[in-house]
């Protein structure tokens, strides 16, 4: 008997429960009366019971009908419920998200995000800025691409995709000044490049103006502020156009960019196909960066 029930008769005999109406059914459903009607009939007919009574052309429940649009109720709505995950869930399989770091986000990856999109992957990368600790599950974020100037959980899975150099940059065509605008995202990057004697002692000796974010120190060096210490990657497009030339050559600071995930990366073939490009894509800045140093 029950394998001659349907589901779509169930879907009928649900409308039709909800509004004590078949007319309202079928408007509902987009159906004529008489093919509502006929569902009820052969689902009554299959269950061997009554559903409804007729009392002064009106359509009332019966014990066996309540019980049946009591179950209904809690089937559908879990259907309702289950129908709308697997939407999520294909919605999200098509966007990854990722979070990374301001400037970095801006300078030299927002550039090839539309190029890394037309190589049609069957997902989008959905970009989140932000820096140091990541909260995966409370922002709901795929991976982070941070630098390892800070301690995660060890319990993230993490893979190095390149090292990270930086330069002194200015603006050419304003008056030289004593002053080093840097950063308060990256709270130990001076002391760092100080006991490291990573930049002459000349630029050690300036007087510095400290800056929210890195893209404030490069717009800073470009109105003629002062000098910019910052990444190669983030002033590729200002050196190329020479808005900002070198005052001091490229010199890896001992830190590197990771790529970082709350699940191992094989799990999800996205991001590994993300990882891959952005290994390719920050080794070739690299070098073309490097390449045409030796060409000045």
């Amino acid at each position: 008997m029950i394998e001659k029930i349907s589901l779509n008769s169930l879907r009928f005999f649900y409308y039709v429960a909800e509004h004590n109406s078949v007319t309202l059914a079928s408007q509902k459903l987009f159906v004529t009366q008489s093919a509502v009607s006929k569902q009820i009939k052969n689902l009554e007919d299959a269950l061997g019971v009554s559903l409804f009574n007729r009392v002064n052309k009106k359509l009332v429940l019966t014990a066996n009908g309540n019980l049946l649009f009591s179950c209904c109720q809690q089937i559908f709505a879990k259907l309702d419920d289950c129908l709308v995950d697997l939407t999520r869930q294909d919605h999200r399989k098509k966007q990854l998200v990722l979070s990374c770091e301001p400037t970095i986000s801006m300078k030299w990856l927002i550039p090839r995000l539309a190029e890394f999109n037309s190589l049609n992957y069957g997902f989008e990368i959905v970009l989140l800025t932000d820096g140091g600790a990541v909260d995966f599950q409370g922002k709901s974020i795929d991976i982070a691409l941070r630098r390892n100037d800070f301690e995660w959980d060890q319990n993230i899975f993490h893979e190095k995709i390149i090292e990270e150099y930086i330069v002194a940059v200015r603006n050419p065509r304003t008056e030289p000044t004593n002053t080093l605008l840097l950063t308060s995202s990256r709270p130990n990057f001076w002391h760092h490049i100080n006991k490291s004697k990573l930049v002459s002692s000349e630029i050690l000796s300036y007087e510095t103006m400290v800056l929210e974010h890195f893209y404030l120190c490069i717009e800073g060096c470009l109105a003629g502020l002062g000098t910019a210490i910052v990444s190669i990657f983030m002033v590729e497009k200002e050196l190329s156009h020479h808005f900002l030339e070198l005052i001091h050559p490229p010199m890896a600071d001992s830190s590197s960019y990771h790529l970082l995930s709350y699940h191992p990366f094989y799990e999800d073939e996205r991001k590994v196909v993300f990882k891959n490009w952005l290994k390719k894509e920050m080794l070739n800045s690299k070098i073309q960066f490097m390449q045409t140093l030796q060409c000045v």
